[in-house]
């Protein structure tokens, strides 16, 4: 009996001396993590929630991306972060898959439960989100979106809308890229894949804004080798290889460079219009400078075109608000056209520019749209045109009673342009007129869509 009561007190001690160890060391645990996202001052993290692996593979490949162009960077699964450590991070990528009903991949049950379902504030922290998912299932992409409505609600800044991976949607995942590009200012970040591009021909080039205070900007036109190649919808986005380089043996493959497509399949020929890019030493870009200065007339284009379901038109005819600057005038002009071949007029365009007897690009379609009142409400803003400079984002403001009005009708909203300046104005704007709860409404219901750059 004796004997049995000293083995229970040895358990007993045992358990409390553990116990112990574990309450001790748990700092310690919190303090390494930490200082382990901590270790490159500035660096990007890149946090990956993975179920099949799928996640972590695309989260090592970004990685791998954005450190060839000298961006430091931290790799971690959402395992090792807590909201301490979050807190101290200033630029965060996120890959993110989701399982079930519209779960978080398994490992990243502790996140969910330590992070996810408490506050955290993240003012500083600015952030973008590859959802991964399936359509065939309910809930689509649901904990990306999640994570990214508690981001915001934080207070993080979002880089670019969420990136919506389709069960491994090679386009989607280009879109990725394009993003990392954007956000790393390296247009030459090596594509995932060997890009496979079909044939087009230049047919037209025409300088469109002669004598701008802006960079030079071109209306493109180009038509397929095969007619079974005019196949797109409106929102959709034309990838170009720059100097035709896959099909160079000289030339080493050079990453692809994305358009909004201007037209509509029934056009006949892909519109873009192009504004000459500069590089920081001065120099032009080479994916704009090949099209608007090298490219031979009447000579093969290399492109293909990816499908961008997230700026797709609405299966209704419910109102549209189309706000846009500089060349994403392009992509909208491809919806209102769509709208107008559906007997679909109510529309309201509000774009800006410099000035407007320079930069008013497509004047020429959308004035006898108005006049025929296919565009019921058109609002040009031109920034230079008077002493004080004006933007899209004013014009929201001024017209707020009737954004809630055409809002509470049903409609949807659609934003083309700039993700410097412009696209965070309009966001700030939308958000101060409808309030942050019904724009996120509006988002998660495909109501407000942006397609930005």
């Amino acid at each position: 009996m004796i004997d049995g009561m000293r083995l229970a007190t040895a358990i007993v001690i045992v358990m409390v001396y553990a116990a112990m160890c574990a309450w001790f060391l748990r700092p310690v645990w919190r303090r390494k993590a930490s200082a382990a996202l901590d270790a490159e001052p500035g660096a990007t993290l890149i946090a990956y929630a993975s179920q099949t692996g799928f996640a972590e593979q695309l989260a090592a490949q970004t990685a791998t991306s954005l450190r060839s162009v000298g961006m430091p960077v931290r790799l971690t699964s959402t395992q090792q972060l807590d909201a301490q450590a979050l807190s101290g991070v200033q630029q965060a990528l996120f890959i993110v898959s989701t399982t079930g009903e519209g779960d978080a991949p398994d490992p990243a049950a502790a996140f969910v439960r330590t992070v996810l379902d408490k506050a955290a504030a993240l003012p500083d922290l600015r952030y973008g989100v590859l959802a991964l998912g399936d359509r065939k299932y309910d809930n689509f992409c649901a904990f990306g979106h999640r994570l990214d409505t508690w981001l915001r609600h934080q207070g993080a800044t979002a880089l670019f809308d969420v990136v919506e991976v389709d069960n491994g949607d090679e386009g989607a995942l280009r879109n990725w890229q394009h993003q990392l590009s954007v956000l790393s200012a390296s247009p030459d970040l090596p594509d995932w894949e060997t890009p496979r591009y079909e044939r087009w021909r230049l047919v037209e080039r025409r300088l469109v804004n002669p004598g701008s205070a802006g960079d030079p900007c071109f209306h493109l036109v180009l038509t397929p080798d095969h007619a079974a190649n005019l196949q797109w919808q409106a929102g959709d986005i034309a990838e170009i290889d720059p100097r035709n380089s896959t099909w160079d043996a000289s030339l080493q493959p050079l990453p692809h460079r994305e358009y909004s497509i201007a037209s509509i399949a029934t056009d006949g020929a892909v519109h873009l219009l192009v504004r000459e890019m500069r590089r920081p030493d001065g120099e032009i870009g080479i994916g704009s400078g090949w099209l608007t200065r090298q490219a031979q007339l009447g000579g093969d284009v290399a492109l293909r075109i990816r499908t961008n379901s997230n700026f797709h038109l609405p299966d209704d005819a419910r109102p549209l608000i189309l706000i846009g600057n500089g060349t994403g005038i392009a992509g909208l002009r491809a919806l209102l056209k769509a709208r107008i071949a559906a007997g679909q007029h109510e529309n309201w365009l509000i774009f800006g520019e410099r000035n407007a007897a320079k930069d008013y690009f497509f004047r020429d379609d959308l004035q006898p749209w108005r006049t025929r009142r296919c565009i019921t409400e058109l609002d040009t803003v031109f920034s230079r045109d008077q002493a004080e400079r004006i933007y899209v984002q004013h014009r929201l403001l001024e017209r707020s009673e009737d954004i809630r009005a055409w809002a509470a009708r049903g409609a949807a909203i659609y934003v083309c342009g700039s993700l410097q300046g412009m696209a965070p104005g309009v966001d700030a704007a939308l958000a101060h007129i409808l309030g942050t709860e019904q724009l996120e409404q509006l988002a998660a219901s495909g109501r407000y869509r942006r397609d930005i750059y």
